[in-house]
C-alpha cells in the first residue's frame, strides 16, 4: 500500500511537518469545487504538499481566455475537460495518488451526488453567486472543514490577499453579496468558516468580453466577465491549500 511518508518526492515536507502530519495529509479526503483560476491552483498545492485523495469538480472545458491564469490551462489543453486536463497534471506529480475528476456542475440539484459528507475538507472555489452560496449552506452542515475564495478577479497587488472568518470580510463585493443573499433568505452557514479575499477592486480599463461559450455552467452565470491575473489566483488557490495543510498541522 502507498505511503507519502516514504516517497521521497515528499522529504521536504516530511522534514518540515514530521512523520504524523504527513500521514495524516496522505489521510484526508478534499473535494475542490471549481478548479479554475483559484481552484486549479489550490489542488496543484495540496498534492504537492502530501494529500492523495482528491475529487475536483467543474462542468467546464479550457478555453483560450482560461490559459493566463489556470494551471492545466495550456495551448494544447485547450477543449479539454477542465477536470481532466488537471488530473493528467497531478498525475504527474504523483502517479499514486487517488484524484477523481467530475465534469458536472454544482447546484442544488446536483448537489447530494456529491456526497460532502464524506470529506474532511470542502473547498469552494465557485465563482457564481447562487451556486456558490449553496454550497456554503450545505458544506458547513457537514463535520468536514470548510474553505472558501471570495471574489479573485480585478486585483494586482499581490500584498492585499488576506485570510479572515466569512463575516468578517470586508472590501469583497462577491462577499457582501452573498452575506445579503443569506440575510434575506434567512438561511445561515451551520458553523463558522475561514475565506481567502481581498480587498482591492480595480476597474475593467479593456475590452468587454463575453462569456466563453465552452464555458457554460458557472461562466455563463456570471452578471459580468471581469479581468483576472495569474499571480493573485495563484495565491488565492496556494493560500486555500495552505490552510488545509495548517489545520492539519495543529491537529497533529
Amino acid at each position: 500500500m502507498y505511503n507519502p511518508v516514504e516517497d521521497p518526492i515528499y522529504g521536504r515536507t516530511r522534514l518540515l511537518v514530521g512523520d504524523a502530519v504527513l500521514a495524516a495529509l496522505g489521510r484526508a479526503r478534499v473535494i475542490v469545487f471549481g478548479v479554475g483560476g483559484v481552484g486549479s491552483w489550490c489542488a496543484e498545492g495540496l498534492v504537492r504538499s502530501g494529500i492523495i485523495h482528491l475529487t475536483l469538480v467543474d462542468s467546464d472545458a479550457v478555453s483560450p481566455s482560461n490559459v493566463n491564469r489556470q494551471l492545466m490551462a495550456t495551448s494544447r489543453t485547450i477543449g479539454q475537460p477542465k477536470v481532466e486536463a488537471l488530473r493528467d497534471r497531478l498525475l504527474e506529480i504523483n502517479p499514486h495518488a487517488d484524484i477523481t475528476a467530475l465534469q458536472r456542475p454544482y447546484n442544488a440539484e446536483t448537489a447530494d451526488s456529491f456526497q460532502l459528507e464524506t470529506y474532511d475538507y470542502i473547498i469552494d472555489a465557485i465563482d457564481s453567486l447562487k451556486e456558490k452560496s449553496d454550497l456554503i449552506l450545505r458544506g458547513t452542515r457537514t463535520p468536514a472543514v470548510f474553505f472558501s475564495s471570495m471574489g479573485a478577479a480585478l486585483k494586482v497587488d499581490p500584498q492585499g490577499v488576506k485570510v479572515a472568518e466569512f463575516w468578517n470580510v470586508r472590501g469583497c463585493p462577491l462577499g457582501a453579496a452573498i452575506r445579503k443573499k443569506f440575510k434575506q433568505n434567512h438561511t445561515y452557514p451551520g458553523h463558522k468558516f475561514r475565506c481567502v479575499y481581498d480587498e482591492e477592486v480595480l476597474p475593467n480599463r479593456g475590452e468587454a468580453l463575453a462569456a466563453d461559450a465552452s464555458n457554460s455552467e458557472w461562466d455563463g452565470r456570471k452578471a459580468q466577465i471581469n479581468g483576472t491575473s495569474a499571480p493573485i489566483t495563484a495565491l488565492f488557490g496556494m493560500t486555500l491549500a495552505g490552510l488545509v495543510v495548517q489545520d492539519l498541522y495543529k491537529k497533529n
